[in-house]
């Protein structure tokens, strides 16, 4: 596995992983401390309530989704962002189709292939 990821990222180079129903994530910038991941949801995807041991900060660069972070719920539109503390649970719900870029810490060394 691969310490980063190479310098300069184009999207239309990266490939898309689909990851439940509606959902599909891309792998863009990242090393071992920094991960950047662009998550594409269709109108009534979930993104299904889970929790890890990472800090996320996440964009909402389109679309309007759902959010709950511990418990707490809000509607968020485009160019909102929400904070995920370490071992939260957090969940979406897509409202209109859109697009989130996540940034986590560190890297989610599950999202890497071999």
């Amino acid at each position: 596995m691969k310490n980063h990821s190479d310098i300069f990222i184009r999207d239309d180079g990266q490939s898309w992983d689909h990851t439940d129903p509606g959902v599909k994530r891309k792998i863009l910038a990242y090393n071992e401390d920094l991960m950047l991941v662009k998550v594409a949801f269709e109108t009534g995807a979930i993104g299904t309530a889970h929790q890890h041991i990472h800090t996320q900060t996440t964009c909402l660069l389109s679309g309007k989704f759902e959010v709950t972070i511990d418990g707490k719920t809000e509607i968020l539109n485009a160019g909102d962002s929400f904070y995920v503390p370490p071992v939260s649970m957090h969940g979406v719900v897509c409202l209109e189709e859109g697009i989130l870029l996540d940034a986590f810490n560190p890297r989610r060394e599950d999202f890497l292939k071999d």
